[in-house]
C-alpha cells in the first residue's frame, strides 16, 4: 500500500503547506527563525541549499527520528539574488526588473532524519510579459507582493502576465513536491 511518510515542515510558509495538502502529504509545522543574510561570494544554488539544510537541522535536533523538511525559494535574475520586497516601492521595482525577462526560481530542499539528510536544489525558468506601469500597480495592489520571492506569486494575480514556464511549477508557487518525494525515498 501506498504511504508517505509523515513530514516535520521546518517553515511558517503557507503556500508549502498548501501543496503538502493538496497532495495528500501528513505533516505538522514546526518553524524556526534561521538568518537569511547572504555571504558574501556564495551562489544562489548555493545559498538556497545553505537556508533549507539550516532551517531543517535547527528542527531536527527537537524532532529525534522524524523526517524534516526545509526549503528556501529565491528569484534569480542575471546571476542575483531577488528576495522578498522590503516594502511596496520595492516591489514595484522588482517586478519592474522581472518585466519582459527571463529568470529563474531556485528551490533549496533539505530532509533531515537525526544524521541522514538529503538535499537539492529545483531549477525553474519564469519568463514575463513586458509589464506596463498599470500592470505593476495590480500586482502590487492585488497580489500581496511582501511575502514572495520577486514579489509575485504565479498562482495568482501574476499568471495573467507569464509567457512561459520551463520546469516544475510547484516549485515556482513555493516547494517542488516531486523533488521532496524523490528525497524523502532515499532516506526511507
Amino acid at each position: 500500500m501506498f504511504k508517505l511518510p509523515p513530514l516535520i515542515l521546518a517553515s511558517g510558509s503557507p503556500r508549502r503547506a498548501e501543496i503538502l495538502n493538496a497532495v495528500g502529504w501528513d505533516f505538522v509545522k514546526d518553524v524556526t527563525e534561521v538568518d537569511e543574510s547572504e555571504i558574501a561570494g556564495e551562489s544562489p544554488q548555493d545559498y538556497v541549499s545553505r537556508l533549507a539544510v539550516e532551517k531543517a537541522r535547527a528542527v531536527a535536533v527537537r524532532r529525534a527520528g522524524q523526517l524534516v523538511l526545509g526549503a528556501d525559494t529565491t528569484v534569480v535574475l542575471n546571476g542575483a539574488i531577488i528576495g522578498k520586497p522590503v516594502d511596496v516601492e520595492d516591489a514595484k521595482a522588482m517586478l519592474r526588473r522581472l518585466s519582459g525577462n527571463e529568470h529563474e526560481v531556485l528551490t533549496g530542499v533539505a530532509l533531515v532524519r537525526d544524521n541522514v539528510f538529503r538535499t537539492a536544489v529545483e531549477h525553474t525558468s519564469v519568463r514575463f510579459d513586458q509589464l506596463t506601469e498599470d500592470d505593476v500597480q495590480f500586482l502590487v495592489d492585488y497580489g500581496e507582493p511582501l511575502d514572495k520571492a520577486g514579489a509575485y506569486a504565479v498562482q495568482a494575480q501574476a499568471a495573467l502576465f507569464i509567457r512561459g514556464i520551463v520546469g516544475d511549477y510547484w516549485n515556482v508557487v513555493g516547494l517542488p513536491v516531486n523533488l521532496v518525494y524523490r528525497l524523502a525515498a532515499e532516506i526511507q
